[in-house]
């Protein structure tokens, strides 16, 4: 074993809201003006400009911002006309959110079974796609794992299936070059505290289809001032659905919109910042006897904001163990596997309010043994160096090296 050492900054802290941002804020704040729609006649508010900025970002005509992320899933799945009873398809690893979201639209979630590399499992999608009467799969990009978006389409084209893209944990990063959240029907992103931008809470839903953008406008609550929006269809193609649509109101404010503009300018080089850290713990992690961390497909281009890693062959015991050993050195490392929900961790079991007919093997088995470890930017790769240090000590006080099997 190593040496013992400690680490002692907090997985939880994030960096400064930028300067930029805190001075927008406060001129936000000293207008008394934070709803969206209250504006002079003729004046741009901060949520406007922000749903413009992050739609050109993206390269979509529409984008509206939500109150937070699981209220943006929310609206695309009943703007993507979703009726109550109706199966949406979902990854079985995802978090609580993405279930909540399908339930508060009136779907019924029909989980997918999970690869040894965090993604959907293609096989089994390609089955419940062909043999369940669903018509739409609110795919999450679980924890920044982008599975082959080309079979994936492939497969909901083939059967009729609308793509909706949860984007939580991929704001930025791209497949084959693509943006991810431009491949289905609609996308959703969060802005809560702990995602690549941070406003505390929100939600940003973006699409290309103008009857979808219409309902979505409508169900976050205009109160028909749908013209105050710089990124979404036409009062023509709004007044289609404006009686027949009703308003859930789930709208962003001015202050988070002012907070998250500066940041969205600066996300490409956080995205560079994020992956120098993920490869630092990623080094001492493949160096490991025992743990498994994915190979990245060379056409992923993946933002490390969190790092996953599976220690293969251990037992729940050792787990627990393994994740105390860690906890006691100042690294806080969590576990999906726990048959109980713990912080921002559950298993699909654990979602009671669901039908549960369905035992998903190899995604408990996947889960059983995977770790998630958050890499906030207040580190840096020297703090990365002694996570790796630290966990690759723990890991070999649980199996030394003399114990494994060559």
């Amino acid at each position: 074993m190593g040496s013992m050492k400690t680490f002692t900054k907090s997985f939880t802290q994030q960096e400064a809201i930028p300067e930029a941002a805190i001075e927008q804020a406060v001129r936000v704040l000293r207008s008394g003006r934070l709803h969206r729609y209250n504006a002079e006649p003729g004046e741009t508010t901060e949520t406007e400009l922000l749903e413009q900025e992050f739609a050109a970002y993206m390269g979509v005509p529409y984008c509206l911002a939500c109150a937070s992320g699981g209220y943006a899933m929310h609206i695309a799945l009943r703007s993507a006309g979703l009726q109550p009873g109706d199966k949406v398809l979902s990854n079985a690893f995802t978090l609580a959110p993405v279930p909540g979201a399908i339930h508060n639209a009136g779907g019924v979630p029909v989980l997918v079974e999970t690869n040894d590399d965090y993604t959907v499992e293609l096989d089994h999608l390609r089955d419940v796609a062909a043999n369940s009467d669903v018509r739409f799969f609110l795919l999450s990009h679980m924890r920044g794992h982008i599975g082959d978006m080309d079979a994936i389409v492939g497969i909901c084209e083939a059967n009729g299936i609308v793509l909706i893209e949860d984007c939580a944990h991929t704001m930025g990063a791209r497949w084959r070059g693509r943006l991810s959240g431009t491949f289905g029907k609609v996308a959703c992103f969060s802005t809560q505290t702990y995602k690549h931008i941070n406003s505390g809470e929100g939600g940003l839903l973006v699409t290309a289809d103008p009857e979808l953008a219409a309902r979505a406008v409508l169900y976050s609550g205009s109160y028909m001032m749908f013209e105050r929006h710089m990124a979404a269809p036409s009062a023509d193609e709004i007044a289609n659905v404006r009686l027949t649509t009703p308003n859930y109101s789930g709208r962003m404010d001015n202050l988070r919109a002012a907070i998250l503009r500066p940041q969205l300018q600066a996300l490409d080089e956080q995205c560079v910042r994020w992956n120098r850290l993920y490869a630092a713990v990623e080094r001492w992690l493949k160096s490991a006897p025992g743990v498994f961390v994915p190979v990245r497909a060379a056409h992923e281009q993946f933002v490390g904001s969190s790092i996953q890693f599976s220690l293969l062959g251990y037992s729940e015991s050792e787990m627990r163990r393994f994740i105390e050993l860690c906890s006691r050195r100042g690294v806080q490392i969590k576990w999906f596997g726990d048959e109980e929900p713990r912080g921002y961790t559950s298993r699909f079991d654990s979602w009671q309010y669901l039908d549960g007919s369905d035992d998903l093997p190899g995604t408990r088995q996947v889960l059983s043994i995977l770790c998630d470890l958050r890499l906030p930017l207040t580190f840096d790769e020297a703090d990365c160096d002694v996570i790796g240090e630290i966990i690759t000590d723990c890991v070999g006080e649980i199996r030394p090296v003399k114990d494994l099997a060559i």
